[in-house]
């Protein structure tokens, strides 16, 4: 990638939500009937993008704690969005001491009357690193060129700051672009670390359909077409004037992309296109413009989105890519679509889920802009599988008929099996996963989605046998599913409302729920059903649940709550604050581990916290996991959670060795301190013999619901 995403400027995203001009009056083709302009969805509220913008900068100047904001950072805008409330949801990217900040993003979310209600971010902490490397620019690059696969035509370096890792770093971030050995796009993103040199993080910025196939036809289908002197153009202009072009069978080096023009444009004279026989190179044309209408029409129609970008341009498709190409691919530096013919050079790579799912990738990287790594990798990959299947069933098409399946009638793999299946993705047979694990991270994006997949066809379809597969849980329980049309709008609402770039599985739990929440209500059927969908797939439960307790993350009052920047901001003893595999975390990969030792010996763990005097119900909240080799009702190794105001100490409850536990949320009311500055402390006593472990994560010090933020204040 030339440009990273999170440098793009108010212009763009702020233009994105505008409603685009008149268009050309377009003509129908007669390969089969017409397509018609879909309807723009929900009606505008009074408050404007403008608007939304101000009152989420305004919020961060008053309340830079909500965002995880230190003294040097400032923020650009991303994209807009407006509930029909007036709610707004405002993206925006971080920079620190003018570093752009990878994982740093951030979504302010708004009331109707411009106060801030909450926020969506995976930064755990506020920024605190030096921006001086050691090492040079001329060796990471060196460094990166190692990873790099074809041919190479284009670099560039920036220094930047990771935040994706549990310990933010300076990086050298390091772009490579060029054409890969199988002629795919290449654009290989890798971070190396600006003060050792090692590398931290690498992905591709083109995302494919994996491995090798054989393609298919669509049938008999309506496209929208454009008249020309003498005939007609494959360009639709009721759908922005998305083009599909001819690459003629070649491949264009990647040092400024796909060149407006290039290739070839697809003429007819009568409008009646191709005859479906793989020897007329139309035929692989119609399939993918129908995969462009049918992909617009299901994301206007569905969600009220006014093209990929939401900003009523339509994408380019460009077929007969490569010589014998295996691959179909999105790349969201061009705007485009790919699609080679296979091997051998006969079918194309066409079929309308795979259409669907990789101009998916374009909506994932316009909205929640997933990195394609680790477990965001994983979501945005599900992403696309879960969109391009909802597209499948939205078109209904009798010649490839709605299924679960992803890539079926490819056949990449010779024998009559598709790509990925939804109900049980390890029947794949190629390490997709059934069920979270600690490994998921590890996996490439492929088979990492494999969880979400499985949570999305459990939502939809539910568990057991039916006549679209048979999916198992993990835990044993039944699912009982609620329908595309409901799981759909709650995942497109996570996806574009409260996922950001570093978002993790616990986190899109979190994230949906939100989203059905927002939809349907706390007490709704589809709320609970997303809760049993995740668990059921190993993706334990967060703080987040349908009865809404306790208060979001963004309203914490602690820093670093659930210890994922080790021990920064807490006072502890040696050693509690740790990512051992002595013991495991709630969430994420630290946690903070109180006493095990098997001796005598005391633990502690503190922070200091001003609690508001307008704090709406202030609480004290944590998840304690309770161990020991004791035996009895003898008190013999002890916690205690207290608060420390001045002189006072106040032990809100004891723990012990004779109530061992697993993580358990506990929660005490914090009103009696409100307006005091206190420190919140975990106290933990073992005695001679028999250990007792005593382990705390995601803490929380919350009671604040919205802020006032006087829309009169000028932004920053």
């Amino acid at each position: 990638m030339r440009l990273p995403r999170y440098t793009q400027s108010l212009a763009l995203a702020v233009g994105g939500l505008l409603v685009a001009g008149a268009m050309a009056q377009p003509a129908v083709a007669t390969a089969s009937g017409s397509a018609t302009a879909s309807d723009p969805g929900p009606a505008p509220s009074k408050v404007t993008p403008t608007e939304a913008l101000r009152d989420a900068k305004e919020s961060i100047a008053g309340h830079p704690r909500a965002v995880r904001a230190s003294a040097q950072d400032t923020f650009t805008s991303g994209a807009v969005q407006i509930d029909k409330d007036g709610s707004g949801h405002v993206r925006l990217n971080r920079q620190y001491q003018g570093l752009p900040v990878v994982g740093g993003d951030v979504i302010v979310h708004s009331a109707p009357d411009g106060k801030l209600r909450n926020t969506t971010l995976s930064l755990a902490a506020p920024l605190s690193i030096s921006t001086k490397p050691k090492v040079g620019s001329a060796t990471a690059l060196a460094t990166a060129k190692k990873l790099f696969k074809g041919k190479l035509a284009s670099t560039s370096v920036k220094l930047a700051v990771d935040a994706l890792s549990a310990t933010p770093r300076l990086v050298w971030h390091v772009e490579t672009n060029g054409i890969a050995p199988d002629q795919s796009p290449n654009e290989l993103n890798v971070l190396v670390d600006a003060i050792t040199g090692e590398i931290v993080h690498n992905w591709n910025g083109f995302h494919t359909a994996e491995g090798t196939g054989r393609g298919y036809q669509v049938g008999t289908v309506g496209v929208s077409t454009t008249p020309i002197s003498g005939g007609y153009e494959l360009k639709d202009p009721l759908r922005g004037n998305g083009e599909t072009r001819d690459a003629q069978n070649r491949t264009v080096p990647d040092t400024e992309g796909i060149p407006s023009g290039w290739g070839k444009a697809f003429t007819d004279t009568d409008n009646a296109w191709a005859d479906g026989m793989l020897t007329n190179r139309a035929t692989a044309a119609v399939d993918a413009h129908y995969g462009i209408q049918q992909t617009w029409d299901y994301f206007k129609n569905v969600h009220g989105r006014n093209g990929i970008r939401n900003d009523g341009v339509g994408a380019r498709s460009f077929v007969h890519w490569g010589v014998n190409y295996a691959n179909a691919g999105w790349s969201d530096n061009d705007f485009a679509m790919i699609y080679g013919d296979g091997q051998p050079g006969s079918n194309p790579f066409t079929q309308l889920d795979v259409a669907g799912h990789e101009m998916a990738h374009g909506v994932t990287a316009a909205t929640a802009n997933l990195i394609y790594r680790g477990e965001s990798g994983g979501l945005n990959e599900a992403t696309s599988d879960i969109f391009g299947t909802l597209v499948e069933f939205n078109t209904n098409n009798a010649a490839d008929a709605p299924d679960y399946l992803i890539g079926e009638k490819i056949d990449i793999r010779g024998n009559g099996t598709p790509l990925r299946y939804m109900d049980k993705p390890s029947k794949d047979g190629r390490g997709s996963q059934d069920c979270w694990t600690t490994g998921t991270k590890d996996l490439d994006p492929h088979y990492s989605s494999g969880p979400a997949n499985h949570f999305f066809y459990l939502l939809a379809v539910g568990s057991g046998e039916s006549s679209w597969g048979n999916s198992p849980t993990c835990n044993g329980s039944t699912v009982t599913g609620i329908g595309n049309a409901a799981a759909g709008k709650i995942w497109y609402r996570a996806l574009t409302t409260y996922m950001t770039s570093g978002t993790t599985y616990a986190q899109a739990r979190t994230a949906t729920i939100k989203a059905a929440n927002d939809l349907y209500g706390a007490t709704s059927a589809q709320c609970t059903a997303v809760e049993k969908a995740w668990s059921s797939v190993s993706v334990a439960a967060t703080a987040t649940t349908c009865g809404g307790t306790p208060p979001p993350t963004s309203d914490n009052l602690l820093v670093n709550p659930g210890f994922e920047s080790g021990a920064s901001a807490w006072t502890t003893a040696a050693g509690v604050i740790t990512n051992s595999a002595g013991g495991a975390p709630y969430a994420g990969s630290y946690y903070a581990y109180l006493n095990g030792y098997g001796t005598t010996h005391t633990d502690t763990l503190s922070q200091s916290v001003s609690i508001p005097p307008t704090a709406v119900a202030p609480k004290l909240s944590f998840y304690l996991r309770i161990s020991t080799a004791e035996t009895g009702t003898t008190v013999y190794d002890t916690l205690k959670a207290q608060v420390v105001s001045g002189t006072t100490t106040t032990t809100l409850a004891t723990y012990s060795n004779t109530t061992p536990s697993d993580y358990t949320l506990r929660t005490f009311d914090l009103s009696a301190f409100k307006g005091k500055t206190v420190t919140i402390k975990f106290l933990g006593v073992e005695d001679s013999s028999l250990s007792t472990s005593f382990l705390i994560d995601n803490t929380a010090v919350t009671g604040i619901t919205a802020w006032p933020v006087p829309r009169s204040v000028s932004a920053p």
